[in-house]
């Protein structure tokens, strides 16, 4: 009765058009009803508290830093490192999306930023080559969603709030993953692109190369930074938040030289507005997590499993599945808000490793990020790339493929992620 009054609730005033944060609010004060337990104090403290969490602090400073680097130059010189290294190559514009996907998700976190980016730079480009233009955004947006993966992750702070885990070592086990979703994704567009009759740039001399990574070694070496500080303990990833926002806009003013410091106040003022909207959802998402906790939820979802519970991997193929269905329709921060203090006794009760699961369960939501019909990442590319969301899903489709798979092989052989884990852990 209490999980059917919770998702009646929520997934009914969303249908209204409710936005989420609201419809958490509504359905943990609709439990709140059904417990006859109504207290305006209990609503407002968990409000208070969900946003005020020193973690959670990461998220608006990650998010200035992606703002400042799309707009101050350090992507643009990311895919030009990329198009002097594999420009040359036969489909080689499709091997540049990726790899610049991979290196800009070491600099945002953002899925939908890095998407948008990629999207506006490449797709023309790789159209004027003679890739088929769905195909071309396909891949873009197949990219994007490797920047929950790859730290710093916004994805990975957010869940490591909920879960009350390691947001160092949810980082650091992100980055194996993150690369392995990146050479699927390389190995699909191979088998994609081999038809096509394409236009293939020139081959860059190696003094072209020096010269491109010289200029971008500003940008090249912030990721190098985040991930070695991280590994050697400097800085926690809050501070390594502050320490991305500050090198970014340091390069982006003093070194680059392409953002004014008139146009700072736009910057700050776009990352403030996304800022907002996430951390209010985090703040009520709290109310439904606390009423989740307090009607004993959780348990009835593992009494739901209980025929899993003996057998790691078909539990872990259950829970895949279920984040995949809610993944079609809720985008990822509203998801992990209101899964995690659901799955988390459960996979701490059938003795999975919290971080293993952790890793699987973001990208999981981040593969939510290009499925239907929420998608965010599949509209902000449609609108990039004047796709109509049809065309753009049949372009989607075989990368989308390759990384279910990628996840379906993480769920069989939980090596793949538990050991680089734990090497990069010490």
């Amino acid at each position: 009765m209490t999980i059917t009054l919770f998702l009646g609730v929520l997934l009914g005033v969303m249908s209204l058009g409710v936005p989420i944060a609201f419809a958490l609010l509504l359905s943990g004060l609709a439990l709140m009803y059904q417990m006859d337990m109504f207290d305006a104090q209990i609503v407002a403290q968990n409000l208070v508290d969900g946003a005020d969490s020193f973690p959670l602090m990461a998220v608006p400073f990650f998010m200035l830093a992606g703002e400042i680097m799309n707009t101050g130059g350090l992507s643009k010189r990311i895919v030009n490192v990329a198009l002097a290294l594999v420009g040359h190559v036969k489909g080689g514009l499709g091997y540049v999306a990726i790899m610049a996907s991979v290196l800009m998700a070491a600099l945002s976190g953002s899925a939908v930023a890095d998407a948008a980016a990629l999207a506006s730079l490449l797709v023309p480009m790789m159209v004027e080559a003679g890739h088929d233009r769905a195909k071309a955004a396909g891949l873009v947006s197949a990219g994007g969603i490797i920047a929950p993966i790859i730290p710093p992750s916004i994805g990975f702070i957010i869940f490591g709030v909920a879960a009350n885990l390691s947001i160092s070592k949810l980082f650091l086990a992100g980055i194996v993953p993150g690369v392995t979703m990146g050479l699927a994704l390389a190995a699909t567009w191979w088998w994609v692109a081999r038809k096509e009759s394409l236009k293939t740039a020139p081959r860059k001399s190696l003094r072209e190369i020096v010269h491109t990574l010289i200029d971008g070694f500003w940008a090249l070496l912030l990721p190098v930074i985040i991930i070695v500080g991280l590994k050697l303990g400097v800085f926690t990833p809050t501070e390594a938040a502050v320490v991305a926002a500050v090198y970014s806009l340091v390069a982006a003013v003093f070194i680059y030289k392409e953002l004014k410091l008139s146009s700072l106040y736009a910057v700050f003022a776009a990352s403030a507005k996304t800022t907002a909207v996430v951390m209010f959802l985090v703040a009520a998402a709290l109310v439904s997590s606390w009423m989740i906790t307090v009607a004993d939820v959780p348990g009835q979802v593992v009494e739901l499993l209980e025929p899993f519970m003996d057998n790691q991997t078909l539990l872990m193929i259950a829970i895949m599945l279920l984040v995949v269905a809610v993944g079609t329709a809720m985008d990822m921060t509203p998801t992990i808000l209101i899964l995690t203090p659901v799955l988390m006794p459960v996979v701490k009760q059938a003795g999975i490793d919290p971080i293993y699961f952790g890793v699987l369960f973001i990208i999981n939501n981040a593969i939510g990020l290009i499925t239907p019909p929420v998608g965010t990442v599949l509209n902000v590319v449609c609108s990039v790339s004047k796709l109509k969301m049809d065309d753009l899903m049949k372009g989607v489709w075989p990368f989308l493929m390759a990384e279910l798979v990628i996840l379906l092989l993480m769920v069989l052989f939980p090596a793949l992620v538990i050991v680089p884990a734990q090497w990069f852990h010490g």
